[in-house]
């Protein structure tokens, strides 16, 4: 059998030449798993050139089927064949396919679906369209947010951490939050493996610094006080998200994050007269590529840098933190925390309390400081009527967990809904 894929309009397209045997049928569904990405809704199989089908071949069509039924999405058969089509005709499932005389019928019936959606988003809340993303804006608060911010980033930036340094926060106190933490039996356990982590939901995904470069996670039906999550410095958001904000960046290479945050702050300065140059950012999302960073190892004074200088300094970049360029996970769905800070804002009404959340040092030419962490998962479907907090709850607790990152700036995401708070304080705990 001779199989290709291709993207046909977005819609992903398999030409499939010759016998849909039981080998066939493997290597089918394989390339069908590999290629389904989280916000494809349809599928076409071109079968002008097929020759042959078995009741295997059939059976991944009827599997593949039921997995784009989940997914509100139709499989189209285009082309079918004399032969084949008896096949389907003698088995009697040829009224559960939809048939198409050629690619472009199916193509177009694939799109309907989503163009209808479109229709119906577009009469609730009409989109703005900037830079060729679209951004549809749903207010949802008006309640005042706030940043709670545990520790000191100063002794991060200068591993000086030590035991005494270390709060031990309730699971409870964290539904959305992101910084520098582990989970362990006490204090002393959980110092040396010290590492990002973000909290979402009142779950934990964090990245033990051990070498491994592996993740972990924990979800607690219940917080029963006795497990802490052990962290030297966390950002916890207090208050509700003021607007919903879905993105739709096409198929075309996505957004960049620090775009993304600037579309953000446009619209705030914009729209918002208490908009203070900070907001936070809850997001579910389907990824164009993450690129990303790790600490390697726990910052604590015994390991802190000889020349003196913050672990983040040019000189010592290479030592302590392995920074991933290579866009991964195209296709997959990401849920992440951030908190960006529009530099070229007013931020005199954060008074001194502001630099236990801004990094010393020139800014960027973007003129934006991001701090994100984010969470990969597989496998699941994208749709923009969900309601965010309820999808971000389930994918955590049930999605197919693949990787979690501190996420750079040049991440590029294709959809996304987000949860955006406008930061009106700060209060530390240091």
């Amino acid at each position: 059998m001779e199989l290709q894929t291709e993207r046909r309009d977005g819609i992903l397209t398999f030409l499939i030449r010759g016998r849909l045997d039981g080998y066939g049928a493997g290597e089918l569904s394989d390339a069908v798993q590999a290629s389904l990405q989280d916000d494809d809704r349809s599928v076409v199989f071109d079968l002008a050139g097929l020759s042959y089908l078995s009741s295997a071949g059939i059976r991944i069509l009827i599997a593949v089927k039921k997995q784009l039924k989940e997914r509100n999405g139709i499989l189209a058969l285009a082309g079918i064949q004399e032969y084949p089509k008896n096949v389907l005709d003698m088995a009697g499932v040829t009224p559960i396919f939809s048939l198409y005389p050629g690619v472009e019928e199916a193509v177009s019936a694939c799109r309907r679906p989503q163009d209808s959606l479109s229709v119906i988003n577009e009469l609730a809340r009409t989109p703005v369209v900037r830079n060729g993303v679209a951004y549809t804006l749903e207010p949802v608060s008006a309640k005042r947010s706030s940043l709670r911010i545990t520790g000191s980033l100063d002794q991060v930036l200068h591993a000086r951490l030590t035991e005494q340094d270390i709060r031990s926060i309730p699971f409870s106190a964290l539904h959305y939050s992101l910084g520098l933490g582990a989970l362990g039996g006490s204090v002393a356990d959980a110092l040396p493996l010290l590492g990002e982590m973000i909290t979402l939901h009142g779950s934990m995904v964090w990245l033990p610094t051990d070498g491994n470069a592996t993740p972990d996670f924990f979800t607690p039906m219940k917080d029963t006080g006795e497990i802490y999550v052990y962290s030297g410095y966390n950002i916890a958001l207090d208050g509700p998200f003021h607007e919903i904000v879905t993105v739709d960046a096409g198929d075309g290479g996505g957004i960049a994050l620090s775009e993304l945050y600037r579309s953000v702050f446009d619209f705030a300065r914009e729209r918002r007269r208490d908009f203070s140059g900070i907001v936070a950012l809850a997001m579910w999302a389907v990824v164009d590529g993450v690129c990303s960073s790790r600490v390697k190892m726990s910052p604590i004074a015994a390991s802190s840098p000889k020349n003196g200088l913050p672990i983040n300094a040019e000189e010592n970049l290479q030592e302590w933190f392995a920074l991933d360029d290579e866009p991964k996970y195209r296709g997959d769905t990401m849920v992440s925390f951030g908190v960006g800070i529009d530099l070229a804002a007013d931020l005199s009404a954060y008074g001194e309390r502001l630099s236990a959340l801004v990094e010393p040092g020139p800014a960027g030419a973007e003129r934006v400081q991001l701090h994100d962490h984010g969470v990969i998962f597989r496998g699941v479907p994208w749709d923009a009527a969900l309601d965010l907090g309820r999808q971000i709850e389930r994918i955590v607790s049930e999605g197919e967990f693949v990787d979690m990152r501190h996420l750079k700036d040049s991440t590029r995401i294709r959809r996304a809904k987000l949860g955006v708070a406008y930061i009106s304080g700060i209060d530390v705990d240091a």
